[in-house]
């Protein structure tokens, strides 16, 4: 483990685990492929344009719907986009995999009887897309779509809407996801033990989270 001794989690404090689908235990590189390849791809090729000149264009239509629910949705892109991107998603869905040790700190999560939850800002459709080809939701005890709460997890208000529905001792919570802005809310709305995944992107490099505590996977949280 490459956590200092004062940052790793003490498992015998920690009731619930909250995790994020999409860079945590997904490899983001399929959701990187399929918005910086495929879709300008077909974005372009509908409209005569060049995969460059495509993703030149979508680049800062994207950026502005950054840390959004719309952001997001692929409802809301199928009609900005004039795409059907669920439709690509499933075309491309031989694509989606697990991250290194992912599935192994699952099973031993369930062995130690803890809760775990799963949270993400993909669209119910996207998450059905992946549980179909992953088999993810099967190993939680409950799954939420930020979309179900009107609120990305950057938001405060999804952790409000969170805690309605599923009312965990945060002192007693440990929290992993691959987005600064969104452990940055984590840590705001109360949860104890946040960490931040370094390499979400199996073919990508590190990412910062600053002050935060971080691993390269979820593996190094296991005793």
């Amino acid at each position: 483990m490459t956590l200092p001794e004062a940052r790793r989690p003490d498992w015998t404090s920690i009731d619930t685990v909250l995790l994020d689908l999409d860079g945590t235990l997904l490899d983001l590189a399929f959701d990187n492929y399929f918005w910086l390849e495929l879709i300008p791809a077909r974005y372009g090729a509908a409209r005569g344009l060049t995969v460059q000149q495509a993703r030149s264009e979508l680049t800062p239509r994207f950026r502005a719907r950054e840390g959004t629910l719309e952001w997001y949705c692929i409802d809301f892109w199928s009609r900005e986009l004039g795409l059907d991107v669920a439709g690509l998603k499933n075309e491309a869905a031989s694509r989606i995999a697990w991250l290194p040790g992912a599935r192994e700190f699952l099973l031993w999560l369930r062995a130690a009887g803890k809760r775990l939850v799963l949270l993400t800002n993909a669209h119910p459709e996207t998450l059905r897309i992946k549980d179909r080809q992953t088999g993810v939701s099967r190993y939680f005890d409950a799954v939420y779509s930020s979309h179900a709460f009107g609120a990305p997890k950057e938001s405060a208000r999804f952790w409000e809407g969170l805690h309605e529905v599923e009312p965990f001792d945060r002192e007693r919570a440990l929290f992993v996801d691959d987005s600064r802005p969104v452990l940055a809310a984590a840590r705001a709305a109360g949860l104890r033990w946040v960490y931040g995944i370094r390499r979400p992107d199996s073919n990508g490099g590190a990412r910062d989270h600053g002050e935060l505590p971080s691993i390269e996977s979820v593996r190094e949280l296991m005793d």
